[in-house]
């Protein structure tokens, strides 16, 4: 079920009503009906991936309780590795597998030999590694000792399929969210308009700024042949604000959609394009991932302890690992790869930490253009289509091709975003008299909402991380 369909209109705020009218005395049969909620939510795609979901769930639980209970460091270990094996089994093979084989099998023509292997004729399940990423995180800290084992399996299943965060994040931790289903949540209106304010404003981003820019972003990524260096440019540059808008869309509907009903989750966008180097923008880019990869690849590979060698070392893996978890497309791994660079040039450059005076605009600039440029990696349909792409740029600059009314609603939009986000970047906590703020809320949320019904796309189009 899409964030942007008909049928999580009418899905949402039945939840949101039979989870309020649920009494005080039955906590249980609030959980239970969320967590039935969120497996028909999931189901919606394909009934049949719900068994992974479970499947995922169950492992999870089993090896944490098994962690728990064993008196010995190997037993622990044991237990572990059950978890991350299994998990990571079914990751790789619906993920992976073609992938791996259509490359296996070009190495061995490379070397003379023939040799065809099998492939998977089998749809991705929607948002695999996201809840595989979050339950995993689970089996890891109860090992670490510092999440108590969760013994209600149905508390623990909704922690891993809670719906406004099921597909695509943000990536939960366990010590933060699954106290939250423990503890009753009554309605509140303060607490709920924040929820739809996040909401509508998630809608925006993906229905008016997203979905837009990806008309004519796709149009050009998909045809490159009908289309010269100024267009390959110009899509070049919103194709960051097509994913920004797609991905902190989803994220913000989530975040509210989980606050209407009494829960806080982690921001997983700050101000992305206002970071002043590329380390930065990845304590800004998707939070709940980079923290993730921070805190259970790069740290336990040594962080920054062993000496600037391995630090750089550790950094390559990390970032190659997240481009690989990106897709199943050499792009992605050069994608992942290149921001390894860009972190270990600025580490060894000294150039992580921000500017100051004249030099702050400079710094924004070159990583902006650098951010942008690792784009059209992640976006290219091939490795050929970047270098056609880049080579384009470089050697025809000619006026790209693109129609004017739909151009002016992007401008007009990117500006509205470009001035909200340096708002919260510069003036976090500005403060209006309640009778402005409640008159300013009100209105500035209504005449959001008829933007988003003039200009938005109500095709019920897939969020990009889905596919991840």
């Amino acid at each position: 079920m899409l964030f942007n369909s008909l049928a999580f209109v009418l899905f949402f705020p039945l939840v949101v009503c039979i989870y309020y009218a649920i009494p005080a005395s039955r906590l249980q049969a609030r959980r239970l009906m969320l967590l039935a909620a969120s497996y028909y939510f999931y189901m919606n795609w394909q009934p049949i991936y719900a068994l992974l979901l479970l499947g995922s769930t169950v492992v999870t639980y089993a090896a944490a309780i098994g962690i728990g209970r064993s008196s010995t460091a190997s037993g622990r270990r044991r237990w572990l590795a059950t978890s991350i094996v299994l998990n990571l089994a079914v990751l790789l093979l619906f993920k992976y597998y073609n992938f791996a084989t259509s490359n296996i099998e070009w190495a061995l023509r490379a070397a003379g030999l023939k040799l065809e292997l099998p492939l998977m004729s089998v749809l991705l399940p929607v948002g695999i590694s996201f809840y595989i990423f979050q339950a995993l995180g689970y089996s890891i800290d109860v090992y670490r000792g510092t999440t108590r084992v969760e013994r209600d399996f149905v508390t623990y299943a909704l922690f891993v399929a809670f719906f406004p965060q099921l597909v695509a994040g943000p990536i939960e931790r366990s010590s933060r969210l699954l106290p939250q289903f423990k503890r009753w949540h009554r309605f509140s209106y303060p607490l709920a308009m924040q929820g739809l304010r996040l909401m509508v404003w998630g809608y925006f981003l993906k229905l008016v700024v997203a979905d837009r820019c990806g008309i004519y972003v796709d149009a050009v990524f998909n045809n490159l042949e009908q289309h010269n260096g100024g267009s390959y440019l110009l899509a070049s540059m919103l194709f960051p604000w097509q994913i920004y808008g797609d991905f902190a869309g989803y994220s913000l509907i989530a975040i509210g959609a989980a606050r209407i009903m009494g829960f806080r989750l982690m921001a997983n966008f700050r101000q992305p394009y206002l970071s002043q180097s590329v380390g930065e923008f990845w304590h800004r880019w998707h939070v709940s991932l980079s923290t993730w990869f921070k805190d259970y690849v790069y740290i336990p590979l040594g962080g920054n302890r062993a000496g600037r060698g391995r630090t750089y070392w550790n950094l390559m893996v990390t970032f190659t690992v997240s481009g690989i978890w990106h897709g199943a497309a050499w792009t992605f791994v050069c994608w992942g790869v290149l921001h390894g660079v860009l972190l270990c040039l600025e580490r060894a450059l000294g150039l992580s930490r921000p500017g100051h005076g004249r030099w702050r605009w400079g710094c924004w600039a070159l990583t902006f253009t650098l951010v942008c440029a690792a784009w059209v990696l992640f976006r290219a349909n091939s490795m050929a289509d970047a270098a056609t792409i880049f080579a384009g740029i470089a050697t025809d600059l000619s006026a790209p091709l693109f129609g004017r009314m739909e151009m002016a609603i992007i401008s007009m939009s990117l500006l509205l975003v470009v001035l909200v986000d340096c708002c919260c970047e510069w003036h976090p906590h500005l403060r209006l008299q309640p009778r402005m703020r409640y008159a300013a809320t009100h209105i500035g949320l209504a005449l959001l909402i008829a933007y988003i019904v003039l200009f938005g796309m109500f095709d019920s189009s897939q969020f990009i991380y889905f596919q991840f």
